[in-house]
């Protein structure tokens, strides 16, 4: 698929954001006053920076109002509620904090498990179409939530939890490559059954069309493999070698600050293939795999 970058700073973003609120949910730093505001900022604007840079990936941004409409059947709108939840309840959670100097674990440990939904609802999007291979797995809500722990536990400053759960989300990242790249052979999927010429070996003696159009853009986009390996050498340094390293340094605020950076940068490269490896089925259609 074609990486766009309002939604890979979604993901990676309000992964981080919501990843926070989960800690700061959880009373990790137990903090208050102007300290909890900085905190509470710094999370506010990843999440609702990364929800709002979603809407610009939409076809008709001003109707964004209406996915709240269809939470019954939609993944898309389930995360648009469980998030707003998550938001105004991590908000008075947080206003008790910096105005009253006072925590409410009950409010605080729902707005955790809220925002810890919609990390699971958006990893869901994805998780649920069947026409992406490497996409339809358990391993990617799993790798959502392992990703937004990690980032969350390092702006958080729990170094503890970062140190484990770092390695986990990249042990958890490799799994979800090596599965991938196997994903659409697979899944049985040929040329003949995406065209229903039924059994046998088909191939394709001209495209469907002489110019492009929007499944081609959207959904055929192609990586070569070098390529694809170093972008994946570049996300797991950045994303959790680099951060684990600078945890382990010496000194306190500098190192965390910028491993929490690194994790963020190695988190985008991680989006970038997530979106450019994803081979949609529909490419076989026209001719095209993932290469």
């Amino acid at each position: 698929m074609h990486p766009a970058p309002s939604v890979i700073l979604f993901t990676t973003l309000s992964g981080a954001g919501f990843g926070l609120l989960v800690f700061l949910g959880a009373g990790f730093p137990a903090v208050t006053g102007w300290v909890a505001f900085v905190f509470f900022a710094v999370a506010y604007v990843l999440a609702v920076g990364g929800l709002l840079a979603s809407t610009f990936h939409l076809g008709h941004p001003e109707r964004a109002m209406k996915a709240f409409t269809q939470w019954r059947t939609s993944w898309l709108s389930r995360e648009g509620v469980v998030s707003v939840a998550a938001l105004l309840v991590m908000a008075l959670y947080g206003a008790g904090l910096v105005f009253q100097g006072e925590a409410r674990p009950v409010l605080g440990a729902v707005g955790a498990v809220l925002s810890l939904g919609t990390v699971l609802c958006t990893a869901m999007i994805y998780a649920q179409l069947a026409t992406v291979p490497r996409w339809k797995t358990w391993l990617t809500p799993v790798l959502f939530l392992a990703l937004a722990l990690a980032g969350g536990a390092l702006l958080a400053g729990q170094v503890r939890a970062a140190l484990v759960l770092l390695p986990l989300a990249g042990v958890v990242q490799l799994l979800w490559w090596l599965r991938g790249d196997r994903a659409l052979a697979r899944s049985g999927t040929t040329l003949a059954s995406a065209t229903g010429l039924g059994g046998g070996e088909v191939r394709a003696f001209e495209p469907p069309h002489t110019g492009s159009n929007y499944l081609l853009r959207e959904f055929a986009f192609q990586v070569g493999r070098r390529h694809a390996l170093k972008l994946r050498i570049i996300a797991l340094g950045l994303g959790v070698v680099l951060p684990v390293v600078l945890l382990l340094a010496p000194g306190t605020h500098v190192p965390a600050a910028l491993a929490a950076l690194s994790h963020l940068a190695g988190v985008a490269a991680s989006r970038w293939l997530f979106f450019a490896e994803a081979e949609h089925v529909v490419g076989l259609y026209y001719g095209r795999r993932g290469g």
